[in-house]
């Protein structure tokens, strides 16, 4: 490993969040010059394109024979999504959750997780299970399309560049294709040194796919929900990332699981705990986003808290710390216990409060 290793890291970083908002701006500024609804591009366009990054990694890592890779990406991005994205941005600012998501998104993305996790208890994704996923990805895009048109342009989510003046259709194609391919090339670099820095330190390529990979790859999500929650466009900050999560499973997953012509082995690890914490990441959003449709700052400062004690576990576990087993008996027997009770009464409150006004 040498010098050159990092700076490869740090230039395909670069290089994808530089063609992510490439992409999302050229084809929305496209969209919009060929008359498409701005609710419909919200839905489409820019959760394509935050999940550009990830879409380019899997493949990528897939074609290279990395397949941990292409599994903790997803996994790892669907993680750092809700626990690090939503809990920085609602300490920000506390987040209103749309109806829509609360009875349409966030249950359909909880359904795929626990597909996903039921499909790979055999340790195995076949190809079928990717054509499959990519089928899911298709109709939930044309479910979002035609939700947008019955919605109509008075009641239409804004994304950037909505309110630009229209440019040329040549430039916004200029932009599109220049994106992608800042995206190819960054994502090569970055899955190249990523597995030697993991190679280097001892870290296998799940891990590093978990945290460097996925948390690099989140970036786009990040700044678009950030900005969105400083904007007061709280609204759009869940939206993004509850539909980068289904596109991510859907389309990433299923187009790396796809195009691998054996399909894609799943570790133990994976089987036994980073699916099974993803999955019920995505069901805490349930009660979490239930109540009130608003998620409060001290949730969010207990989703960000979650994130770390992940993190910290995936480091402590992978260097094989002696802290480990004491780390994980205080997460198992007291904070996530706490943390069910909790939500389950403020659920039960919320419920109640409810009745009593209507």
């Amino acid at each position: 490993m040498t010098a050159m290793t990092f700076v490869l890291l740090v230039a395909g970083l670069a290089m994808l969040l530089a063609g992510a908002e490439l992409l999302v701006r050229g084809a929305s500024r496209l969209a919009l010059s060929l008359g498409i609804s701005p609710l419909v591009i919200g839905l489409t366009v820019v959760a394509y394109g935050t999940s550009a990054p990830e879409l380019a990694i899997s493949i990528g890592a897939t074609l290279d024979g990395q397949p941990d890779i292409a599994l903790g990406n997803v996994i790892g991005s669907n993680i750092a999504n809700v626990l690090l994205i939503l809990g920085v941005s609602a300490l920000i600012t506390p987040l209103v959750v749309a109806r829509q998501l609360i009875w349409l998104d966030v249950p359909i993305m909880v359904g795929v997780s626990l597909l996903v996790l039921v499909l790979a208890l055999n340790g195995q994704l076949d190809r079928w299970v990717g054509a499959a996923l990519l089928l899911g990805g298709v109709a939930y895009t044309a479910l979002q399309v035609y939700m947008g048109r019955r919605e109509g342009a008075s009641e239409t989510t804004e994304v950037s560049g909505a309110g630009a003046a229209p440019s040329p259709l040549w430039r916004n194609a200029v932009l599109v294709v220049v994106g992608l391919v800042l995206l190819v090339l960054g994502a090569r670099w970055l899955v190249a040194s990523a597995v030697t820095i993991a190679e280097a330190f001892g870290i296998s390529q799940l891990v590093i796919g978990l945290t460097v990979v996925a948390i690099g790859t989140s970036l786009p999500e990040l700044a678009t929900s950030l900005m969105a929650a400083l904007r007061g466009e709280r609204e759009m900050a869940v939206g993004n990332i509850i539909g980068s999560n289904i596109f991510n499973l859907l389309l990433v997953l299923g187009a790396a699981v796809a195009m691998s012509p054996g399909g894609i082995a799943v570790s133990a690890a994976a089987v036994n705990f980073d699916l099974p914490v993803m999955t019920a990441v995505a069901v805490a959003c349930l009660p979490i986003f239930f109540t009130g449709h608003c998620i409060a700052r001290w949730e969010g400062a207990l989703f960000l808290g979650y994130y770390i004690a992940y993190t910290a576990f995936l480091l402590l576990n992978a260097s094989g710390h002696g802290a480990l087993p004491a780390f994980s008996n205080v997460m198992m027997l007291f904070v996530v216990p706490l943390t069910v009770v909790t939500l389950v009464l403020v659920t039960v409150r919320a419920l109640r409060a409810r009745r009593q006004a209507a």
